[in-house]
Formats: structure tokens, sequence, C-alpha cells
């Protein structure tokens, strides 16, 4: 499922017009960004809770020459699925 996907399976199911489903899912994403940006995180109960992860920077290997690099500090974000989430899954 792609995002278009996603906009008319929520058009569908609410009634919306596909113009309005697609705000609405803009505005989730933007919301959930939005909270990762500010370095919060959002906890959906029953679904799962988005993060941010900091890594901290290392020293990796050029794999085609050995030669050492410097890999930099990053942020990246992570998701970690809700027990119901889980269970509807097994």
């Amino acid at each position: 499922m792609n995002k278009n996907d996603l906009i008319t399976k929520v058009a569908g199911d609410t009634g919306l017009s596909k113009a309005d489903a697609s705000r609405a899912v803009d505005s989730v994403f933007d919301s959930i960004t939005g909270q990762l940006v500010g370095g919060g995180e959002v906890r959906l109960v029953g679904f799962g809770t988005f993060a941010v992860a900091h890594r901290k920077a290392t020293t990796g290997r050029n794999p085609r020459t050995g030669e050492a690099i410097d890999i930099k500090a990053s942020k990246s974000p992570k998701f970690k699925a809700g027990k119901a989430f889980k269970d509807a899954l097994n």
C-alpha cells in the first residue's frame, strides 16, 4: 500500500472526499514528524510509539579499500509496535 492507496482507503472508510482524506493523512504525518523534530515522541495506544534514536559518531571502514572513515552522529526515526498491533499480526 502506498500513500495514494491509504488516502483512497481512508476516504472510502470515512465517507470523506479524497481531497479531505488527503489533507487528514498529510496532517497526521506532519504532526508525527513535527513532534519528532521537536525531540518528543508519539504514543498511539494499541498501535505503537514513534521516537527518535540517537546514533553516536563512530569510525567505520570502506569495504573496497579498507580505509577508515568517520561516520557522523545522527538521529533516525524508530517505531516500536504496540501489543495490540503485534497481536493482530500473529
